[in-house]
């Protein structure tokens, strides 16, 4: 029942939100995967960077896709969390968790790349400001390194952080870029991890059209 719930919503709601609300230019999309385990890792300025990856997927393997998403927002009253936790299927992430709260969060991440799940991750642990990414994080490379054959993609979007600006509720159609970089398969360590992700969404960024036009 929750995978019908999930379709209709993403179907019915997300799906026209993204691509008719927003005009979005996805660049690279035959990188996007088509089934797990895999880890998305994408930079995050709104809290529309998880519905819009989330409307990029087929249908046919949407139920699938696992965001890790924040709490704070995502469980903020019953009815967002009702939706996030049944229907979109997140796995809630706190800030600043206790050891236990981290553990949980944890065995869930590697619960659903065990069955071949994908994952939504963003590495920054948080939203930066409008186009400007923070420091990664390095939780990602202590979660796929105990699954062999666990790629990670790199993604890099830019105009969500103006059409939801952090702090209000007020929707802005905006020109979007969603940048969909090739999987890597391997990181020596986890200083490696942060150097090679760093480069792979310097390199992306450089194929936004809406920089580029906003440069110009």
């Amino acid at each position: 029942m929750a995978h019908v719930l999930k379709v209709l919503f993403i179907l019915f709601i997300v799906k026209p939100l993204v691509f008719i609300g927003l005009g979005l230019n996805i660049i690279q999309r035959q990188n996007l995967p088509v089934n797990g385990p895999v880890v998305v890792a994408a930079n995050h300025n709104s809290h529309l960077d998880t519905l819009v990856l989330l409307a990029l997927f087929p249908i046919s393997i949407v139920h699938k896709v696992r965001p890790v998403a924040a709490a704070d927002y995502f469980l903020a009253n019953k009815i967002v969390a009702w939706l996030s936790l049944n229907v979109i299927g997140i796995i809630p992430l706190r800030r600043s968790p206790s050891p236990s709260q981290r553990e949980a969060v944890l065995q869930e991440c590697h619960q659903a790349l065990a069955q071949g799940d994908i994952l939504i991750i963003f590495p920054e642990g948080s939203r930066g400001e409008p186009e400007t990414m923070s420091g990664i994080k390095k939780g990602i490379y202590h979660l796929v390194k105990d699954h062999e054959g666990c790629p990670v993609i790199p993604v890099v979007m830019r105009g969500l952080g103006r059409s939801l600006p952090r702090g209000t509720a007020m929707f802005v159609p905006f020109n979007c870029d969603v940048v969909i970089g090739e999987p890597v398969s391997h990181f020596d360590d986890a200083s490696d991890f942060v150097d090679t992700m760093q480069a792979r969404y310097h390199e992306l960024a450089k194929h936004c059209i809406t920089q580029t036009s906003s440069e110009n």
